[in-house]
């Protein structure tokens, strides 16, 4: 146990192994997309490596909050404001995306034939998957909002089901966001419509697997009896990050699929 306040890292390999790995896998899949021999090879490669440089650097993180005692309350409020600051980053990123949705929407140019959608485009109804899995997600949020709650009262039994049926429900939007890509009439090359819908709606599918994984660690940990009703803060920030995917699809729900599809035509 420390005799003090702050949170002084020992050193680690992981930062720098990590940044390596980060940097292997856009170089591997631009060759990959350019056709490059042993391309598609090399980018599994660095992704796999960069996971398990991120798994052994999280072990190593877990082990200063739960055995060593490294995370004091003070390291814990500077950590929640690292969070707080890194969702806002994710925040700033999706709004490039829907920056970029909105400004093609309302001034469409010659090159896009004056209007929008564009013309060929035949844009996904709402009211189909977007809809089931807007309430998949909203149902997502209410169980884990109460898996954080029963964690409070030290209920770890009601804790652990109702966090179990957020992972379901998060698998279960992802196959849906699978089966929606596959039986699409647009692809990611067809204009800025298809770049801005998949580059959009992929990065949001990407973060909701992020996000699962989050989750299902730390309900891996709940069960191991980890958390406590004063000390979950990898609990509480999986919650986190998982309320901030839900706000971003119900915009994307609404700008992309609604807004996007009806009332700018209509513009």
């Amino acid at each position: 146990m420390q005799r003090h306040y702050f949170h002084l890292v020992t050193r680690s390999p992981w930062p720098f192994c990590a940044s390596i790995a980060a940097l292997f896998v856009p170089v591997n899949a631009v060759l990959y997309f350019h056709s490059y021999k042993f391309a598609l090879v090399l980018l599994m490669f660095s992704v796999c490596l960069l996971l398990l440089i991120m798994a052994l650097w999280w072990r190593d993180v877990i082990r200063e909050a739960t055995y060593n005692g490294d995370h004091t309350k003070i390291v814990q409020k500077g950590l929640r404001y690292g969070m707080i600051l890194f969702i806002v980053s994710e925040i700033m990123f999706f709004f490039a995306f829907f920056w970029a949705f909105g400004y093609c929407a309302w001034l469409p140019n010659q090159e896009i034939g004056l209007m929008w959608p564009p013309l060929g485009i035949t844009v996904p109804t709402p009211w189909g998957i977007p809809l089931v899995n807007t309430a998949l997600l909203l149902w997502s949020g209410v169980a884990l909002t109460l898996s954080h709650y029963t964690i409070k009262i030290d209920k770890n039994t009601s804790s652990i089901e109702a966090l179990g049926n957020t992972i379901w429900l998060a698998i279960f939007f992802t196959f849906l966001q699978y089966f929606e890509y596959v039986h699409s009439t647009f692809t990611l090359a067809d204009g800025v419509y298809g770049s801005t819908f998949y580059m959009t709606t992929g990065f949001h599918g990407l973060h909701v697997i992020i996000g699962t994984i989050f989750l299902s660690v730390a309900g891996y940990r709940l069960v191991n009896g980890e958390f406590t009703p004063k000390h979950h803060l990898g609990f509480e920030f999986g919650s986190w990050y998982w309320h901030f995917v839900d706000v971003v699809w119900l915009f994307l729900f609404f700008v992309f699929y609604i807004w996007g599809s009806y009332i700018v035509r209509i513009i």
